[in-house]
């Protein structure tokens, strides 16, 4: 039997990504987020969701621009780091030793020691109450040569990414392949 639960956020899992902007003394900052997806196909989009509160809420509304870092479980204490500090207190790059670069298809910098990186102008923004929801056309992509297959084409065994668990607060790693899309399903087709 269900047990009724009050709404909230509690999605499961959501991704750890590193929101890259600069701010209006072209000083580099990353702010890490929870809230977020790919939300279009065609052209290619990814979504983010930010409080108004925050430093990286002005940058991005003032540059109309932002990247995605996605770090793998190696940097999670730097990840964490991004996410309970404020840009406009401290040089996360600084303080953490992570490297800003300046992506040469976006006004924005993004995490050097991250082995994959989104990068995004900005097409729609919705106010949706506490968080404004960021639209993000995706205008380019970084990836370590070291995480690509033979095709070109990431491999997330090489990114190795974690999630976060919103209702116990933990990050986590991922788990084993279970199937291959497209086609472990299949079976119920015949």
């Amino acid at each position: 039997m269900k047990k009724a639960i009050k709404p909230n956020t509690i999605a499961m899992p959501t991704p750890v990504w590193c929101v890259g902007s600069y701010d209006k003394d072209d000083k580099p900052n990353v702010m890490t987020i929870a809230w977020g997806g790919i939300c279009n196909s065609s052209p290619p989009m990814l979504t983010i969701s930010l409080r108004k509160a925050t430093y990286t809420y002005g940058s991005i509304m003032e540059r109309g621009v932002y990247t995605v870092s996605i770090p793998s479980v190696t940097h999670a204490a730097e990840a964490d780091y991004f996410g309970i500090a404020s840009g406009k207190d401290a040089d996360k790059f600084a303080i953490s030793g992570l490297t800003p670069v300046r992506s040469d298809v976006v006004d924005a910098p993004y995490v050097d020691e991250f082995p994959f990186v989104f990068e995004c102008k900005v097409f729609e923004t919705y106010e949706l109450g506490l968080h404004t929801q960021f639209v993000g056309e995706i205008v380019g992509i970084k990836a370590d040569e070291s995480i690509l297959d033979e095709k070109g084409k990431p491999m997330i065994n090489k990114v190795n990414p974690f999630i976060y668990d919103h209702s116990s607060l933990d990050y986590l790693a991922l788990g084993d392949v279970l199937g291959r899309g497209f086609k472990i399903g299949k079976k119920f087709m015949e």
